[in-house]
């Protein structure tokens, strides 16, 4: 039997059906579960208004379809019922977007969202824990689980908090160590970290370049690079410096983004890079005779407007020799 093509006026409206990213990161969402608006708004990061519209093009094109579930529009494709022109169009398609950051981001940001809904899904019926867990928050608040896990640090703890900011970070963890060299290259984010620490004499803060660091060798216990590393031009130069200036065995955490397509967001916070592969960050560390030790992403949180994130440690060798 010969199959009868696509007319074409039908094929001209599947392809331009999918010439447009966000609904091939729709489909390759859906393809796997069924999900709400509000789901796919938070996983593409995306306003309502733009995912319903791109939404309405893909069931007039009968590639996804949608139930009703009391307030909400759950949608799902609908590939295994199109036709084979039809399909062969979508797994091409979906070929071609493998390697996009994107689809990694939304991969990311899909698994999250379906952890949090299948944890409020066991919240519902888990009746007294999930009061007592609000009942907690209510009444203690939220950071003392935090602050009895910087308890745990030894208390003469050296840790350089490179690229510093404002010292959020240096501030929060001064009253756990010895002592926090926070080092910065902008006398604005330093002026601002002067005023947040000033009540903490153990922070020790410092103008300077990530890639010429004004700190001394093998000083430090460890050392924070939070959000740094898309900053600098060098990154190997950068890593090389944090093993210069780290004790033998002394570690480093790094917390950066992972690779992302997003250039307008890059050039609106004055980054030079979209990201890092997990693969590349590991072969900085090599190169610069560090030794990397977990490498992994972050679950983004729940309001999160940024790229997500990843974070990577690293141990210097116990000798020069490792």
């Amino acid at each position: 039997m010969v199959k009868t093509p696509p007319s074409p006026g039908l094929l001209i409206a599947r392809m331009e059906s999918l010439a447009d990213p966000t609904r091939l990161r729709l489909l390759r969402l859906l393809e796997r579960h069924e999900l709400g608006v509000a789901d796919l708004c938070d996983v593409l990061q995306l306003p309502q208004s733009t995912v319903s519209r791109h939404l309405k093009v893909l069931a007039d094109q009968h590639w996804v379809r949608s139930r009703r579930q009391a307030t909400n529009h759950l949608y799902r494709t609908i590939l295994d019922e199109l036709d084979a022109h039809a399909r062969k169009l979508w797994l091409l398609a979906r070929e071609q977007t493998d390697a996009w950051p994107a689809v990694d981001q939304d991969r990311l940001r899909l698994v999250e969202r379906l952890r949090v809904r299948e944890t409020s899904s066991e919240e519902f019926f888990a009746g007294a824990a999930a009061e007592w867990d609000r009942l907690r928050g209510e009444l203690y608040g939220r950071h003392f689980t935090h602050a009895a896990m910087l308890a745990l640090l030894p208390s003469e703890t050296v840790i350089a908090d490179l690229g510093c900011g404002t010292a959020a970070a240096a501030a929060q963890l001064a009253p756990h160590v010895g002592r926090v060299i926070a080092v910065d290259n902008s006398a604005a984010m330093l002026k601002a970290a002067r005023k947040r620490t000033a009540g903490l004499p153990n922070v020790d803060l410092r103008r300077g370049d990530l890639a010429s660091l004004p700190i001394e060798n093998a000083s430090c216990d460890a050392a924070i690079l939070l959000l740094a590393l898309t900053y600098v031009e060098e990154p190997a130069a950068v890593l090389s410096e944090v093993r210069r200036i780290l004790k033998p065995g002394g570690r480093a955490a790094i917390v950066d983004l992972l690779p992302h397509d997003r250039d307008d967001f890059r050039r609106q916070m004055g980054q030079l890079h979209a990201g890092f592969d997990p693969a590349e960050v590991n072969r900085l560390l090599s190169v610069a005779e560090l030794l990397p030790r977990t490498n992994s992403p972050l679950p983004p949180e729940q309001g999160a407007k940024g790229p997500a994130l990843f974070l990577a440690t690293a141990l210097r060798g116990a000798s020069d020799g490792h």
